[in-house]
């Protein structure tokens, strides 16, 4: 999943649970600047604050494995 995608998950599910950036960052104690940097593409998310908002919004993030191999990987 890219950035955009997943600024975009995010920003549909604070629409439909009615939760503006000022709300969402009080919640989840992640610092304003850091989602509004987020939201705008402008700036990356540690996982550890991804996992906060995800907790807040009643999201889940989830790793899974891939049908093909990594060709970097493949010579290893």
């Amino acid at each position: 999943m890219t950035n955009e995608e997943l600024i975009k998950v995010i920003k549909e599910r604070k629409d439909i649970l009615g939760i503006n950036q000022e709300h969402l960052a009080e919640l989840s104690e992640v610092g304003l600047a850091t989602l509004k940097r987020f939201e705008s593409g402008k700036g990356n998310i540690t996982l550890d604050n991804l996992r906060k908002i995800a907790d807040v919004l009643g999201l889940d993030i989830n790793l899974e494995k891939k049908n093909q191999i990594n060709e970097k990987c493949r010579n290893i």
